[in-house]
């Protein structure tokens, strides 16, 4: 898997709601911070947080676009992307998009996710 791939794999993998699916994709050590400002360390934080999004947001979609390559090198990938989101909560449609940054690894040759900071559209 590329990093290209690894973009496209995490896409498909949220869209199932499922941790199980996301798991093989983050890092034991990763770090993501949403755009609401919290900020969740280490695999089983980002579980929690994960699941609690996949629970309280029903028919999720989320998307990533525009994606810019800071750094591509065997061991590193860093990329800016935008991206969108909407579902369902509370039974009222909802919805929402800013951009973001990513840092992926390459470990034994499975490219994770170590770093994922969400945050508003510029102003």
């Amino acid at each position: 898997m590329e990093p290209e791939e690894f973009i496209h794999a995490y896409e498909k993998a949220l869209a199932t709601q499922d941790w199980r699916q996301v798991e093989s994709l983050v890092h034991a050590d990763a770090c993501v911070t949403f755009s609401n400002g919290t900020v969740h360390k280490g695999k089983a934080e980002v579980q929690k947080a994960f699941e609690k999004n996949f629970s309280l947001i029903k028919d999720e979609t989320y998307s990533i676009a525009n994606v810019h390559w800071v750094l591509k090198n065997p061991e590193t990938a860093i990329y800016l992307f935008e991206f969108s989101w909407s579902g369902i909560i509370n039974e009222k449609p909802a919805s929402g998009s800013g951009r973001g940054t990513c840092v992926l690894v390459n470990e034994a040759g499975k490219w994770q996710l170590l770093i994922e900071h969400l945050g508003p559209k510029a102003a």
